[in-house]
């Protein structure tokens, strides 16, 4: 399908969707290549702490895939493979390694000043910054609690009470000096000197000028994105909107996208290969940090759903739940389920579940229910329970 300069809004949500990896048969068995495709589609996968079903980074490849090795993602992210590495993105993520020479402009931006904080610590201890990349040269990779620094340490019960040393390494690290190796088993981040992190042909590369970076990063966030305006386009890792629209136009010089009108929305710009599916067929739970959902206006606009995390409000006026899931069913968004996965019962806890505006619950329980047990069944959990909870819940325990 050719599309005019027009397109219909739900012809724009299934390009959004296939574009973002949706719509394709999921393999029997998942390998390398599989996550390297979806690498190639997404660009990264944001990372966040909370842990109560799984960690954000790990839920993309299960939303696309299906039931995979969880160790795959951390293989494509290791030293022997490295073919995602840690920076900000939208946010921190795992972004595909190759992005990393134009991401050196932000890198560059952040070696134009200094925190307060590191300036504080470095008035005190000036050759603090010089002893931590010497730790790190001699022994590397490191944690901020492996360096050696004597301090005072005064425990908070809130916010981020970083050591001195931590504070120094992501200083280090926003200025692309350090990168993270890898994560322990705490979470923490592993620091290493850059160039032992990062592959040779990426270090290679010379330091592309601030616009070539921005035609990389827009360009590249448009053919995850599929069809984007402005704002979807710059958000997806957070670029200025001013530069981002000068990108834009230079992008649509070059063939490379093409302007459209999406009903109802208004100018839009669609990914020169992106395809216009006429059905998307599809099931999957998607995390608060998925790529498909991280921009909630763009939620809105496309899919008619008003979503937030409500992980930071106060339970007593959470609407919907703790760390709520979007459910796509073919080209819709249709439920979303607050998830936690009690380890200790093996039991993945279905603590409310509604439906969205105009779908039939009898119609999405059932695939619903389907998708549930899989997330189960990867993450080693043996049942799903659901509460009582929600718009959904009767009719999906009923399938459950």
């Amino acid at each position: 399908m050719t599309p005019g300069r027009r397109l219909s809004l739900d012809a724009a949500r299934r390009v959004a969707l296939a574009a973002q990896g949706f719509g394709r048969p999921r393999p029997a068995v998942v390998s390398g290549r599989h996550v390297q495709r979806v690498i190639d589609q997404v660009a990264q996968f944001q990372i966040d702490s909370i842990n109560v079903a799984v960690r954000a980074q790990y839920m993309p490849l299960f939303a696309r895939l299906g039931p995979y090795d969880r160790s795959l993602l951390d293989a494509a992210a290791g030293p022997a493979q490295r073919r995602l590495f840690e920076y900000w993105g939208h946010a921190a993520s795992l972004i595909d390694v190759d992005l990393q020479p134009a991401l050196r402009m932000r890198m560059r931006s952040e070696r134009t000043w200094t925190p307060g904080r590191v300036q504080q610590i470095l008035a005190a201890k000036p050759d603090l910054r010089e002893r931590i990349l010497a730790d790190l040269a001699a022994s590397g990779p490191l944690t901020a609690r492996e360096i050696d620094n004597v301090e005072e340490r005064k425990k908070v019960s809130w916010g981020w009470n970083w050591s001195e040393a931590k504070f120094i390494l992501e200083d280090l690290f926003d200025c692309g000096t350090v990168a993270v190796a890898s994560r322990n088993s705490q979470f923490e981040r592993r620091y290493d000197l850059a160039e032992r992190v990062l592959p040779g042909r990426v270090l290679e590369v010379a330091d592309p000028s601030n616009e070539a970076s921005y035609d990389v990063l827009i360009g590249r966030a448009a053919r995850a994105l599929g069809v984007a305006d402005l704002g979807a386009l710059t958000s997806y890792f957070y670029l200025k909107k001013a530069a981002g629209l000068a990108s834009v136009r230079r992008l649509e010089a070059s063939g490379l996208l093409r302007p459209v009108e999406v009903d109802g929305l208004g100018e839009h710009w669609l990914w020169h290969e992106a395809a216009v599916p006429r059905t998307i067929t599809t099931q999957a739970l998607v995390s608060p940090f998925d790529s498909l959902v991280f921009d909630r206006q763009r939620v809105l606009d496309l899919f008619g759903v008003h979503y937030r995390i409500e992980v930071y409000t106060p339970a007593a006026k959470r609407q919907y739940g703790y760390y709520v899931y979007l459910f796509v069913c073919d080209d819709a968004i249709a439920a979303r389920v607050d998830l936690k996965a009690d380890r200790g019962r093996g039991v993945l806890v279905v603590q409310a579940s509604w439906v969205e505006d105009g779908q039939r619950p009898d119609a999405v329980a059932p695939r619903l229910a389907e998708e549930l047990r899989a997330m189960a069944s990867w993450l080693g959990l043996t049942e799903v329970a659901v509460t009582s909870v929600g718009t959904l819940a009767a009719t999906l325990a009923r399938h459950l």
